[in-house]
């Protein structure tokens, strides 16, 4: 496998026009274009059609996360307000469901914009309703880790978890290229129809397509359907600003992952397998090696990929059948029924795809690990992809339009 550390992100870059970013949804979700990408030709349909583009029996990956109201605003008794930006939960913590279901108190991990006009000791309150009682949130600066803050954050009712509190008292965190503040539709339309497990704060795009409608098209076609849940960081935006991508850190993120949908995934490895969203993708191969890290560590529990770890395992060549094997196995002895893990894996050109051979998603930023792990799935044809895509009236980023990308790996 080549070393994508000495790739230069000035070679994945475009330039994308403020006036191609969608800063709304369309009024139909399934209305969106779709760009289909299938051995160096493209296409074009609307999302409503999808299922005529995918094979009969193959199986389709969703990405159930729910993304929470992360974004809160305080007013200073002087009139300022300071924005505490919810990113993911203290380390304390197991993991980002309990978190959310702490009572009184908990620890989070924030940006802070105007961090400079919050004077050390100083505590920051918000009132909220809940049930028809005025309450009040309560944030304490605890420390600055790197970027981020360590901020703790209490209400007082101890009836309420953290994500109730969050649901009553938060905004939707658009992404920051949507030059525009959250408004009320935004927090349906900024979530999958099937979103179920609360702990994003971004939402997975490319399932934004999806409606009732597709998904009985699919399922007269006999395309199956399985869900992942992976909680997707504000990382997720961060820019590459290194010159060479060893230098860059890749963000980490929560995922997890049933027995069930591993078996599927073992009877699919003969047909298609489809990931919709970047983070399905990033999960289902971060299972191959995970398979891989436990075949190999003496039966050790893999329950973290980091970021280059694909590219060093790669010499190893474990079939892809006999590592989810080895997941699976490991979590019968252990009668787990659901797998929790956190992946790093950074996808860019060179990586060798091990489970999915298509993807569904959206069109990304230049100079981001989002157009390098398109980059990996198509070659060098995602230049083409995306000149069409801008020559042809393609809408851009989160509430853009769609593409179906089937795998291009010599």
């Amino acid at each position: 496998m080549t070393d994508p550390g000495i790739l230069s992100i000035k070679d994945f870059t475009y330039s994308l026009p403020q006036e191609r970013i969608a800063n709304y949804p369309l009024a139909e979700r399934d209305a969106s274009k779709l760009l289909i990408y299938k051995d160096g030709n493209i296409s074009e349909d609307i999302f409503r059609n999808i299922a005529y583009h995918i094979p009969a029996e193959s199986l389709l990956v969703f990405n159930d996360t729910k993304v929470v109201e992360s974004r809160l605003l305080f007013k200073k008794p002087t009139g300022g307000v300071i924005e505490i930006f919810c990113l993911e939960p203290h380390p304390q913590y197991p993991d980002i469901a309990a978190a959310l279901s702490q009572h009184e108190n908990v620890l989070w991990q924030c940006l802070i914009g105007g961090a400079s006009k919050w004077k050390h000791g100083q505590v920051l309150e918000k009132n909220f309703l809940a049930h028809g009682k005025e309450l009040v949130l309560q944030a304490r600066y605890k420390e600055k880790t790197g970027d981020s803050f360590i901020i703790e954050l209490s209400w007082n009712d101890s009836s309420l978890s953290f994500a109730e509190v969050l649901h009553l008292s938060g905004a939707v965190p658009l992404p920051p290229y949507i030059k525009r503040e959250a408004e009320k539709s935004d927090s349906e339309r900024y979530q999958t129809v099937f979103a179920h497990y609360e702990g994003s704060v971004a939402a997975p795009t490319a399932g934004l397509h999806f409606t009732q409608y597709v998904f009985e098209k699919l399922k007269e076609k006999n395309i199956h359907q399985e869900f992942v849940t992976l909680h997707v960081g504000a990382g997720t935006f961060k820019p590459v600003k290194t010159e060479r991508m060893k230098e860059h850190e890749m963000h980490a993120e929560y995922f997890t992952v049933s027995a069930t949908t591993i078996q599927s995934l073992i009877n699919h490895l003969d047909k298609k397998i489809v990931a919709v969203g970047t983070t399905s993708l990033r999960t289902v191969e971060s299972l191959y090696w995970l398979g891989m890290k436990l075949a190999m560590g003496n039966g050790q529990p893999a329950k973290e990929l980091i970021q280059w770890e694909a590219y060093d395992l790669e010499e190893k060549k474990l079939p892809v059948k006999e590592a989810l094997e080895c997941l699976l196995a490991e979590m019968k002895k252990n009668k787990i029924r659901i797998l929790t893990a956190k992946t790093q894996i950074i996808i860019a050109p060179g990586y060798k795809f091990k489970i999915a051979n298509g993807l569904v998603t959206n069109f990304h930023l230049p100079k981001s690990t989002l157009l390098l792990l398109v980059a990996a799935f198509t070659g060098s044809d995602w230049k083409q992809v995306y000149d069409y895509a801008l020559e042809n009236n393609f809408r851009f980023l989160s509430y853009g339009d769609g593409s179906l990308l089937w795998l291009n790996q010599i």
